[in-house]
């Protein structure tokens, strides 16, 4: 548009120099075409490339292989500069509707070794190389994300999957896995100058007779653990009662040791005493044949 502003006021400005009737009243006129067209001149030579982005420059069909980093730059006013984002993107191919790009289900089915199918989701942290943007855009084209990553993500996945087991893919080799993927996808996009920088697998859908017998699996596992808990809460119970057992057992020896002849006797004239300083006997019956010596102190007249 500017370049087309500058043809146009440089066209106006020599016909009204080179017009002897204009030229006889005032000079002005066309010197302040002629400068006005110059401003619009520099003005279509400035570009500005933002924060996160390439230039690519394109000149009559021809991209130049130098690219024009973030910032200010002047170049040909017939060039056109093609912006290009080199900051970290995400592709998301996922089975939720509103998580991807594709809308709907666009999950990544894929078969293991065993020829059973999953499904998972995926989202590939990308980049474009700076360097490489104007191969990029040369080769393929803006749209380089749906012609080159999407189908290398797939393609990457399936293969990689395929040489594993279903049982390795909800196990710890699952994060193998992701490694696998990952170092697959930056061989198949390095060559096309796009970095691969972090693949997250989520949401893995395992066929339904391997995902009942791993919920099968879990509950047993479960049970024996409480089964394991039940046995490990009896035998401390078990060694409570055994421990207890023996501190009454310890005890008992105790007392029987201390329990003499002379103890018994004096324990219980003095438990005779107080049956007999108690408002609440009327009569005591004392056994002799314990060779025990009666102790008896019994009130008399009104009292008892």
């Amino acid at each position: 548009m500017l370049i087309f502003l500058f043809i146009v006021t440089l066209i106006i400005g020599i016909m009204m120099w080179l017009t002897p009737e204009i030229k006889r009243r005032t000079r002005l006129a066309p010197v302040g075409i002629l400068f006005l067209s110059f401003i619009f001149l520099i003005a279509s030579m400035v570009r500005l490339v933002g924060p996160g982005q390439v230039g690519v420059v394109v000149l009559f069909g021809r991209v130049k292989e130098k690219t024009l980093m973030s910032g200010i730059h002047l170049i040909n006013p017939f060039a056109s500069i093609e912006k290009m984002s080199v900051r970290t993107e995400s592709y998301t191919m996922s089975g939720k509707a509103r998580e991807g790009i594709i809308r709907g289900d666009d999950a990544i089915s894929a078969l293991t070794s065993e020829g059973l199918t999953v499904k998972l989701d995926v989202t590939v942290w990308y980049r474009l190389k700076s360097e490489g943007a104007a191969l990029v855009y040369r080769d393929i084209g803006p749209n380089y994300v749906e012609k080159i990553v999407r189908p290398a993500i797939k393609t990457v996945i399936r293969n990689m999957i395929a040489g594993y087991e279903v049982a390795d893919i909800y196990t710890e080799r699952r994060e193998e896995i992701g490694i696998s993927i990952e170092q697959g996808l930056k061989r198949a996009l390095t060559g096309r100058n796009i970095e691969v920088e972090k693949v997250l697998m989520r949401n893995v859908q395992l066929p339904e007779m391997v995902q009942e017998k791993i919920d099968e699996k879990m509950a047993s596992k479960q049970e024996a653990e409480r089964m394991v808990f039940i046995l490990q809460k009896e035998s401390r119970e078990v060694e409570r009662k055994k421990l207890e057992a023996e501190g009454i057992s310890a005890a008992n020896r105790i007392i029987s040791k201390s329990l003499s002849s002379s103890y018994l006797q004096w324990y219980y004239i003095k438990t005779l005493q107080q049956l007999v300083n108690s408002p609440n006997n009327t009569v005591i019956i004392t056994p002799f044949d314990q060779k025990l010596t009666p102790l008896l102190n019994i009130p008399t007249g009104g009292q008892k």
